[in-house]
């Protein structure tokens, strides 16, 4: 059984759903409830490695932290400090590129110090050790990162990948089906759940969890592509004022049409 904690506790412990339904229970206020489910979605966004959408919730969240009540509000500002964050995720995203591990050690510092990117960094760490065959290393760091985050359910997933390679396929179907507790509709899951499946001899199975990941895959791809165009719209003014153009020409193209049909 979980001990009670109090609301400041819980932020406090990083244990953002709690916090938030701690918070709806006790009426605690709608800027706190944004503030703590803005977290909330960094935190899922971190997990999924949606770069955008922590983006986007981290720039939500910067003007609700002020004029949070107390103690809460101190509690959630010493947890999460937005302009320390967004240099966190700049740095993430630069690591996919970074092949050297003590230069990828250097560039997410500030990420393993940060309590919402800690995870993320430490499962990056781990998978360069493991593309370097380095099997050890790269467990201590995944276990890490799942110390930091439990829900974190690409690194469990890598742990999972570990396992395979030293040919333990029970072992890590296991740890897949763990995977998609966490997360049901993680595509890799279900891929490497199948693949596991596979390995075993059960094919039927491992098809049938492979084409669902195939076809989460896509979704995500898609979801993916649309939340990056409507970050540049954001961001860019040309694109800004692209956007009302291809809306006036679509309205055109569609008045024209209505119009055809009518004469």
């Amino acid at each position: 059984m979980q001990p009670v904690l109090s609301l400041p506790e819980l932020i406090g412990q990083g244990e953002w759903r709690r916090a938030l339904a701690t918070a709806r229970a006790q009426g605690a206020g709608l800027d706190l409830e944004h503030a703590l489910d803005t977290v909330l979605t960094v935190q899922v966004a971190l997990r999924a490695r949606r770069y955008p959408a922590a983006r986007q919730a981290v720039a939500e969240l910067t003007p609700l932290l002020p004029a949070l009540p107390e103690p809460e509000g101190s509690a959630l500002r010493a947890q999460v400090d937005p302009q320390a964050l967004t240099g966190a995720l700049r740095a993430l995203e630069a690591g996919q590129k970074v092949t050297d591990p003590a230069e990828l050690a250097a560039l997410l510092h500030g990420a393993l110090a940060g309590p919402l990117t800690r995870a993320e960094a430490l499962n990056m760490q781990g998978i360069l050790h493991a593309v370097s065959g380095e099997a050890e290393q790269a467990r201590a760091l995944l276990n890490a990162a799942m110390q930091a985050d439990p829900g974190h359910y690409r690194a469990l997933t890598n742990l999972g990948n570990l396992d395979m390679d030293a040919g333990q396929f029970a072992q890590a179907e296991a740890v897949y089906r763990r995977v998609l507790v966490l997360n049901p509709e993680y595509d890799g899951g279900h891929h490497n759940l199948g693949v596991a499946l596979r390995r075993q001899g059960r094919v039927g199975e491992g098809v049938r969890s492979i084409r669902r990941g195939q076809q989460l895959s896509m979704k995500r791809s898609k979801e993916d592509t649309n939340a990056e165009m409507k970050e540049q719209f954001a961001q860019n003014p040309a694109m800004k004022a692209l956007r009302w153009v291809l809306l006036a020409v679509v309205a055109l193209i569609v008045f024209l049409a209505v119009r055809g049909v009518g004469s």
